[in-house]
C-alpha cells in the first residue's frame, strides 16, 4: 500500500482540480466563454496527448490485445465539418470519446505490465475528464445520450489507442474550441461583459 500512495494521492488530486474545474464550468455562459477564448486550453491538452503517446512507445513491453479495441474513426473532411452546427459538432465528439473510454477499459483489463497500465491510466483520466467537460459545452435542446455509433476499427496494438486519443483532440476537437471561439469571444466583445477573452 505504501508504494502506491502517492499515485493515489497524484489521483485524488486530479480529481480535486477537475471538480473544481467543472464546478467553475456550471457557474455559467460566461465561464465556457472564457475558457474557449483562451486558446492555451486546447494547446494544453494537445501536449498531454503527444506526451502521453510518446511515454507508452518507450514502455519495453507491450504484449498485443487478445480482445482487439473497437476505436473510432477520428479522420473528418474539412468542408463538411465546417458545414455542421456546434451542437452537432459537440455530439460527435462525445461519440467518438465515450468509445475512446470504452476501448481504454478494455485495454486495461488485458494489461498487466506496469509502464502499459499507469499509462492507460493516464489516458483514461484524460479521455473520461473530456466526457465531462464537453457536456458542460451545451447550448441547445437536450442533454447528451450515449445512443450513437461511430465509425469503427479495430486494433490489437496499444498504442493506437494512444495515437486514436491525439487524433481527435488534435482534429476533430481543436477546431470544436477554434469555432466556438469565433462565436463567443466575438460576443463577448461585442457586450463588452468579458474583457478577459480579448486580452487573452
Amino acid at each position: 500500500m505504501q508504494g502506491r500512495s502517492p499515485q493515489l494521492s497524484m489521483e485524488l488530486n486530479r480529481l480535486l482540480l477537475l471538480t473544481s474545474f467543472l464546478l467553475h464550468m456550471e457557474e455559467g455562459h460566461a465561464s465556457s466563454t472564457r475558457l474557449v477564448c483562451d486558446n492555451r486550453l486546447i494547446q494544453k491538452y494537445i501536449g498531454e496527448a503527444k506526451d502521453m503517446e510518446k511515454r507508452v512507445g518507450q514502455c519495453q513491453v507491450l504484449p498485443a490485445l487478445s480482445c482487439p479495441a473497437v476505436l473510432p474513426l477520428v479522420d473528418f473532411s474539412l468542408q463538411q465539418w465546417k458545414s455542421k452546427s456546434n451542437e452537432t459538432k459537440r455530439r460527435e465528439i462525445l461519440c467518438d470519446m465515450a468509445m475512446l473510454v470504452g476501448a481504454v477499459v478494455g485495454a486495461q483489463g488485458q494489461v498487466t505490465e506496469a509502464c502499459g497500465a499507469r499509462q492507460l491510466s493516464q489516458l483514461y483520466q484524460h479521455a473520461n475528464s473530456f466526457l465531462l467537460l464537453l457536456q458542460t459545452f451545451s447550448w441547445e435542446a437536450g442533454p447528451w445520450e450515449p445512443g450513437c455509433s461511430p465509425r469503427s476499427t479495430e486494433q490489437t496494438h496499444i498504442t493506437a489507442i494512444f495515437l486514436t486519443y491525439r487524433q481527435l483532440v488534435q482534429g476533430k476537437l481543436r477546431f470544436f474550441f477554434h469555432d466556438l471561439a469565433k462565436d463567443l469571444c466575438k460576443q463577448g466583445q461585442a457586450g463588452g461583459t468579458d474583457p478577459r477573452c480579448r486580452a487573452r
